[in-house]
């Protein structure tokens, strides 16, 4: 029986969801830009925090990167895929119940980030901040995403899957691996973890998780909302199905590998290193595919781009989308790599890709959606047009100072005189000289936000004038066994079967986390031990603690690269064997500040003390805040019990019953550092959150016999 002669069953399409997701979107992402403004603005006037320990950098810097990741692009994720996936399969969602928990269970998640960061409350782990209970929420919404995802899938009335649907599965399995992996942590306290891993084990399952959320949360996601959106706007079919083919299968079995790159001349062992740079090279191959797929989708639809606000906005997320994919590979080059870690370069490429392709696909598909849901042509195309060009050159007015800064502190760290000595042996001479690429790079973000919030005006109007439909009638054929041909192409028998491609999709990803992970973890000589590496103090794992809750590692990085450069800077360079007890690791991926791995020693306590409450009275110029709390606040030493006993469950050898005398220890070394504050002049009591700050600063990079360096 033909497809034509079957009967025409009726249903609907529910739009509730995907408005709801989209209002989200619009939403939060003006909250998350607006959080990133004041971070940069602090990076100018470190005061704008005003004087609250709730609004530093290190407190709102993680609390926008997951604003922006998780509730503005998560959020446009929902509403691209609710809005497709019925429409490709011919269904309504399998469950309203289930897509109402997927959304009200995402939007809680976000405002316990929002709640909780500011707080303090952070694992530390970049784009993995949040703790264990909310690490334990996200997994159950990701389930009930996928669940009613899959369901819809299989009850659909469309045999073969669109190249969209395997983009959205990839991206389900994929963020399901990273996060449940990465999330492996011991809880001390409600609010408080230890990372499973440590050292170096931790670095590179972070950076396998981090380069993969980029990967498999801001990209394949958005490939899929392209592969949908821009042939609809456009109203042409996608250029090349081959292509498509070729860009999904070779995407997700390279970009697993890539992680390493981010850890590039550290105490990774060298073979890893070697792999993600090989792996991110190939990257190149694929990525540049799928934005040729894109582009070549508008042949022949040129003059409309033009006239359609909705294509301008994909057209430069696309081509966005290929220049960070070109300078992705690129950066892994060892030998740029060099130049790039820890500068603003690496701000700027990550900014490129979120600004131009998450924001701008993200813009253009709320452009194309909200007059379709409310039966309504867009209530300004003026305000649109507004909006593509401020935000246009918003991100040129982000990305250029930002490459520039890069460059120039680069340059600046590594260059030496003709006696040999570094021409810049103060971090915060590169620091200052960077203070009006700052200001420049707030002004872009300024009209980025300037433009985000004329859209959602503009989309409001639209709403307030338009009618909603909720429930979008629509008929279509049931499905019928199909007898299959055999010219058809291999892949169609692929599509007609989701849950295997599921499999396959995992089988591929599994593979290149696998290689890299169990010999880092089973091999011991990929971390030689250093018997002269001991456990912290009860005082120093507590002053860690604080160190992580103020989000020190935000601005500061603890591996010193061995370059000449950083040998002569900071002290001899860091072994994978210093941080066998670093649960988790705090290596950085910024340098704001100076790195702080051979700081202990460097300076007398009273040194640390005056920096922490006036950073100008120590280095004039700083762009650190005050931190005046630490001063007040009494150290919570309830815990200390439960974390010594967490750190020996993780491996860390403390003597056996140390739990029991650990704060007695505690006592006794906060009072020798008071003493000694003492002796300076400063008076303040032991029991202070300085003190615990002050004594795990003053171990950093001590445990080994340091080489003398000349400079």
């Amino acid at each position: 029986m033909m497809k034509s002669d079957l009967p025409v069953e009726k249903f609907s399409y529910d739009n509730t969801i995907v408005r709801n997701f989209a209002f989200a979107t619009m939403i939060w992402g003006v909250i998350g830009m607006l959080v990133g403004l004041t971070a940069a603005l602090q990076l100018v006037w470190p005061a704008l925090n005003f004087g609250l320990e709730y609004t530093t950098f290190g407190r709102i810097r993680p609390l926008h990167t997951n604003a922006v990741i998780f509730a503005f692009v998560g959020n446009g994720i929902f509403t691209g895929v609710y809005y497709s996936l019925q429409r490709l399969c011919k269904t309504r969602m399998y469950s309203d119940f289930l897509s109402k928990i997927n959304f009200w269970g995402w939007q809680l998640i976000i405002l316990s980030a929002v709640l909780t960061l500011p707080l303090g409350y952070t694992s530390s782990k970049e784009y993995a901040e949040l703790e264990w209970p909310i690490d334990i929420a996200i997994t159950i919404i990701w389930v009930v995403f996928g669940w009613n995802m899959f369901a819809t899938i299989l009850k659909r009335r469309e045999r073969h899957l669109y190249v969209a649907i395997w983009f959205y599965i990839g991206t389900f399995v994929t963020v399901a691996v990273l996060h449940l992996v990465n999330s492996f942590e011991l809880p001390v306290t409600l609010f408080k973890s230890y990372s499973w891993y440590a050292g170096v084990q931790d670095a590179l399952v972070q950076w396998w998780y981090g380069h993969n959320a980029v990967a498999f949360f801001l990209t394949t996601p958005y490939l899929g909302l392209m592969y949908y959106f821009v042939p609809k706007a456009a109203n042409r079919p996608v250029y090349s199905y081959r292509l498509s083919i070729i860009h999904f299968w070779a995407l997700i079995f390279i970009y697993i590998w890539a992680g390493p790159h981010h850890l590039l001349y550290t105490a990774l062992p060298d073979w890893a290193q070697s792999l993600g740079v090989v792996f991110s090279i190939m990257l190149l191959a694929p990525s540049w595919g799928g934005m040729i797929n894109g582009l070549l989708t508008l042949r022949g639809a040129w003059d409309k781009v033009r006239e359609d606000v909705v294509l301008k906005f994909m057209v430069v997320a696309i081509t966005a989308y290929g220049m960070a994919t070109f300078e992705g590979p690129m950066l892994s080059l060892k030998n740029v790599n060099a130049i790039s870690h820890f500068t603003d370069w690496t701000v700027a490429h990550v900014h490129v890709g979120g600004l131009g392709w998450n924001g701008f696909l993200t813009f253009g598909m709320l452009y194309w959606l909200i007059p379709k849901l409310y039966r309504r042509e867009l209530y300004s195309k003026r305000l649109g047009n507004f909006h593509f060009w401020i935000g246009s050159l918003g991100i040129v007015f982000y990305a250029l100072p930002m490459y520039w800064a890069g460059f120039t502190q680069s340059l600046m760290w590594k260059e030496f005189t003709q006696e040999g000595l570094l021409a810049y042996p103060n971090f915060l001479e590169t620091v200052t000289q960077l203070k009006t690429m700052y200001m420049l790079r707030a002004l872009g973000g300024a009209m980025y936000i300037a433009g985000t919030v004329t859209m959602c005006y503009n989309l409001f109007m639209t709403a307030k004038v338009g009618s909603f439909v909720a429930n979008e009638e629509a008929q279509a054929s049931p499905l019928t066994k199909e007898i299959a041909d055999p010219k058809e192409h291999w892949h169609r028998a692929i599509e007609r079967r989701p849950v295997q491609l599921m499999i396959l999709s995992l089988l591929v990803i599994l593979i290149g986390g696998l290689v890299e992970m169990v010999p880092t973890f089973l091999v011991k000589s990929n971390i030689p031990t250093i018997a002269s590496v001991k456990p912290y103090t009860s005082l120093e794992l507590q002053g860690r603690d604080v160190y992580i809750k103020e989000g020190c590692n935000n601005c500061h990085s603890q591996m010193i690269r061995p370059f000449r450069s950083e040998t002569a800077r900071y002290g001899e360079y860091s072994k994978a064997g210093e941080f066998v007890y670093d649960h988790p690791h705090l290596w950085g991926s910024k340098r704001t500040g100076p790195d702080l791995h051979r700081i202990g020693g460097k300076y007398p306590d009273s040194w640390h003390y005056n920096h922490m409450l006036d950073p100008e009275s120590m280095s004039p110029g700083s762009i650190m805040p005050s931190y005046p709390w630490l001063f007040e606040k009494k150290l919570d030493t309830t815990t200390t019990r439960a974390k010594i006993s967490a750190m020996r469950t993780l491996g860390v050898p403390y003597p056996e019953g140390y739990e029991e005398i650990a704060n007695k220890d505690l006592d006794q070394q906060a009072k020798e550092f008071s003493a000694r504050l003492q002796t300076s002049g400063i008076t303040i009591k032991s029991d202070k959150e300085i003190i615990a700050l002050i004594a795990y600063l003053q171990r950093l990079g001590i445990d080994i016999k340091l080489k003398k360096t000349k400079p």
